[in-house]
């Protein structure tokens, strides 16, 4: 007899908080589905629970409005009705950063545990390819099911699903794996997330309906449980469905149709799975396709707001957080940094972050981005503050000035430190102010040196910055302006700290810092920069010679742009019909000393590019017409535009790779800028920076590609090299790249375009980036691959900076260095260290980026007591008290928390 067959329909929403409308206009539709949605939950005992689409915003964006129905809703949440979480908010996978994942389903997790809602589904319904490690994550989080619409199945317009055998699993249901050998059940949208959306009640139209979509579900489905979900982006509520589902099982008595939820669905498919699932590994990116809609180029859209969030999301989790295991007051800590980390995610969205919405979602996202930094840095500027005011900084020198170095990146490292500091202050209070800034130019600025608190010396540079304004805003008075002659110093910094501080002394020297030209870095007679490990040779045309002193291994011909035309969208690429294609192979710049030190040099490099100024007329109308990216033949305009670039090269003492900073000042339309970095021969493969991985993969496509780009994600970093030697590039916010067939890695600095690209026509000429623009990034060479040459630890401390606090010579209680652990782990990759979400322990996290076993030696106080933990701050396993010694497998992602009997006395 055949097994009657069981289809759960699913209500739900896919709610992009904001897309082709903004915020505030989804907004208003929100409200009505809530109000819709209350309405029928209390009015109808057969409609089981709504899906509100894996996060919990919704709940605080409709709570906002409508507070007076808090109650309700948290009712429905606990009787399993409304259904949130586990995340808080539906973010893209590649292009927010690893603890920006794990902060995501941290503080969801957080919200559906308050409000009493049990089990838990990785739900990824439109996420643009997901990151390899997902089922390590989820298993932590004791999470054992993921469903997600991307990344097996290829989708093409309109999300129209094309499934074959060739390119995915035959079935909807599978094993998805991760490189440490983490496996969960995954659960494909093979007919899409709105496969069950708008059923209809009248018989005819009914049977129809459910013919085709049985039939479709059939195909796919690995068990006797069809999944069918009603709903679809911004999706009303459809509040006949329970009547369509009497009509549907009158009308087909083999099949059992029954409002459901994923629990209900994913319980009953467990209990059939067939014995053997194909098992996916890694990523889930579309690969094996034609290469014309993995929307992998929203990388690249508005590359502003990936910059904006690269530098928040640094400031949270290498400086906020750890220099919150110092601060005394955890909660005051906790409360910002939820705060801060809830308002940056809001940013986080694929429509979002992507830079694949209309110009409007933008504009708030610049203002979010500015609040979280804005914020933050002034968090860390004063508890850094406060907590320097606890230090004895009593020198035998009045004319000593005391700066206190926080060192939060986690490791020990070496780094060229740039500080304001002001030598002499004024108030206003004082003398009149009319009179305070002639009397501070006459002070005579003395030269100095930096004594550390092991009394040694550093060698620093000055530069005099002149009269400033300033204020003090005390904590106790009001606040006092002043007037502050005002230097700059530079000096390399050493340090074996991990997370801490040092007081240092600015001391005043009469012997001068004598620096002999030739330990300058720049040398202007030869044109190069040379520190003890690299040379970089300039060239006519602006591009450079790379040579790594340490091993003799030359990369030649560096840097060179290339300007292609872009007849694409926000979401994909398309070269211009023409094949236009601009280089600066030909060009001849100009260099520009900006500062030459024994520490420090910076070289600027300014070239012009002749562009066409946008694309011809043909594409106005391929737009308009709505003919699908990859079938656009448009061309380039014959009018030009210049495009001034200008290239800051950047090599400090003892730095392991070259740093640039550019700027380009856009004034054309419709096409995509990358720098060149030709390695000559090269493996068949390269490494990326992905989400707690260092990725391989293949430099040609599949034999299904067709796209003519093949371009990919990446986080920190990409990596090439052959048998000998190997280059990395390193970006701030620079997420995407692509492996030319001359072995050379392009690495996309700006793209222009001018539309949306989804469903309809939606100009977004902001999306253009017109005027000014910026890139950074950094080049190290190294022997062979990045693995085994350790690269890769370079290029993840390459955004890391140390906070420099000036104060006053006082007496304090506090010593002048504090280090709160040391660990070793030589190829282990430190992610996190920050005070857990209880305020009661430190939470460390690392990953192993290799595939043989590492060892993670850790010490911190002898009293405390060190766990390992999951993802969430759940304590697992003791391992060790002051001390612990374990072994991390092969791309193991390790948490530990280190419950120290001491925490909120940290700097006593």
């Amino acid at each position: 007899m055949m097994q009657k067959k069981t289809a759960h329909i699913i209500s739900h929403s896919h709610w992009d908080r904001e897309w082709y409308m903004s915020l505030e206009e989804h907004r208003y539709y929100l409200i009505k589905l809530f109000d819709d949605l209350l309405e029928k939950l209390g009015e109808d005992a057969n409609f089981h629970s709504f899906h509100l689409d894996g996060q919990t915003i919704m709940v605080d964006d409709y709570l906002e409005v409508r507070p007076e129905k808090e109650v309700e809703v948290k009712k429905y949440i606990r009787e399993g009705r409304l259904i949130i979480g586990p995340w808080y908010i539906l973010q893209d996978a590649f292009l927010t950063s690893s603890e920006a994942n794990v902060r995501n389903l941290l503080y969801g997790m957080k919200t559906t545990k308050a409000f009493g809602q049990e089990g838990n589904l990785g739900y990824y319904p439109d996420t643009f390819g997901i990151y390899g490690q997902a089922p390590q994550l989820l298993k932590q989080a004791k999470i054992d099911v993921a469903a997600f619409g991307r990344g097996v199945t290829p989708t093409g317009f309109n999300n129209q699903v094309f499934h074959q055998d060739s390119y995915s699993s035959p079935y909807s249901e599978l094993n998805w794996e991760s490189p440490d050998g983490s496996s969960i059940l995954g659960v494909l949208f093979a007919n899409w997330y709105s496969n069950g959306n708008e059923i209809p009640v009248e018989t005819e139209k009914a049977k129809e309906y459910w013919e085709k979509k049985l039939t479709e579900s059939e195909k796919f489905a690995a068990t006797s449980k069809l999944l069918y979900m009603n709903g679809c982006d911004h999706q009303p509520l459809q509040k006949n469905v329970t009547d369509a589902i009497k009509v549907a099982n009158e009308l087909f008595p083999e099949v059992e149709f029954k409002h459901s939820s994923f629990q209900q669905y994913i319980e009953e498919v467990k209990e059939e799975l067939p014995e053997i699932l194909q098992t996916i590994r890694g990523e889930l990116r579309n690969q094996k396709t034609d290469g014309w809609s993995t929307l992998v180029n929203t990388a690249s859209s508005r590359i502003y707001l990936k910059q904006a969030n690269d530098r928040c999301q640094t400031l949270l989790e290498r400086v906020l957080e750890p220099l919150g295991l110092l601060i005394s007051d955890k909660k005051f800590h906790q409360d910002f940094a939820e705060y801060y980390w809830k308002l940056l995610m809001e940013n986080h969205p694929h429509d979002s972050i992507c830079g694949c919405s209309v110009d409007s979602v933008h504009r708030e996202m610049t203002t979010r981005f500015s609040k979280v930094e804005k914020g933050a840095l002034k968090f860390v500027e004063e508890e850094a503050r406060g907590m320097a005011t606890a230090i004895d900084t009593i020198h035998e020198r009045e004319d000593a000035i005391p700066l206190v170095v926080f060192q939060t990146a986690g490791i020990a490292r070496a780094e060229v430190i740039k500080k304001k500091v002001a030598v002499k202050k004024i108030y206003f209070d004082e003398i009149n102010f009319k009179e305070i800034p002639e009397k501070l130019k006459g002070e005579i600025l003395p030269s100095y040196i930096l004594e550390r608190a092991d009394h040694s010396t550093v060698p620093v540079t000055v530069k005099d910055l002149g009269v400033n304004f300033g204020y003090d805003l005390p904590h106790d008075r009001f606040r006092r302006p002043y007037y502050a002659r005002e230097i700059e110093v530079t000096f390399l910094y050493h340090s074996s700290n991990t997370v801490g501080y040092e007081r240092c002394f600015l001391v005043p020297t009469e012997q001068g810092n004598k620096e002999e030209e030739e330990a300058f870095i720049w040398k202007e007679d030869e044109t190069k920069l040379e520190n003890e490990n690299i040379l970089v040779q300039f060239h006519d045309n602006g591009s450079y010679t790379l040579v790594d002193k340490r091993s003799g291994l030359e990369y030649k011909q560096l840097g060179m742009l290339e300007d292609t035309g872009d007849i694409g969208n926000e979401y994909m690429f398309k070269a211009s019909g023409d094949g236009t294609r601009v280089t600066t192979e030909n060009s001849h710049v100009t260099l520009n000393v900006l500062e030459n030190t024994r520490d420090i040099a910076s070289i600027e490099v300014t070239t012009s590019l002749s562009l066409p100024k946008e694309a011809d007329e043909r594409l106005k109308l391929e737009k308009e017409n709505l003919v699908w990216h990859s079938l656009r033949k448009a061309g380039r305009s014959e009018e030009v535009e210049q495009l001034i670039v200008k290239s800051v090269m950047t090599l400090e003492r003892k730095g392991e790779g070259l740093k640039v900073k550019m700027t380009m000042n856009n004034r054309a339309k419709d096409h995509r800028v990358r720098v060149l970095f030709p390695i000559g021969k090269s493996c068949s493969h390269h490494y990326a920076d992905s989400i707690y991985e260092l990725v391989k993969r293949p430099n040609k496509p599949e034999s299904q590609w067709l796209n003519p780009s093949f371009d990919h994600h990446m986080q920190r970093f990409v990596s090439l090299n052959n048998s000998e030697k190997g280059l990395t590039v390193a970006g701030k916010g620079l997420h995407e790249y692509e492996i030319n067939d001359d072995n050379t890695i392009a690495l996309t600095v700006l793209r222009s375009v001018g539309e949306l690209g989804d469903w309809g026509v939606f100009d977004t000429p902001e999306a253009q980036c017109l005027g000014e623009n910026e890139a950074e990034y950094m080049v190290i060479p190294h022997q062979k691959d990045i693995l085994s040459s350790g690269a890769y630890l370079t290029a993840y401390h390459y955004p890391l900076t140390s906070i420099v606090i000036q104060t006053n010579q006082k007496k304090g209680s506090a010593s002048k260095v504090k280090e709160l652990f040391t660990w070793e782990g030589d190829k282990l990759v430190m992610t996190a260290c920050k005070p857990s979400l209880d305020g009661v322990s430190m939470v460390m996290r690392w990953f192993n980026p290799g595939g043989e076993t590492e060892q993670l030696f850790l010490k911190a106080e002898d009293d405390n007591r060190i766990y390992r933990s999951t993802i969430l701050e759940d304590k697992l396993d003791l391992v060790g008290e002051g001390t612990a010694n374990i072994k991390v497998k092969p791309y193991e992602i390790v948490t530990l928390l280190i419950e120290a009997s001491r925490i909120n006395s940290l700097i006593n």
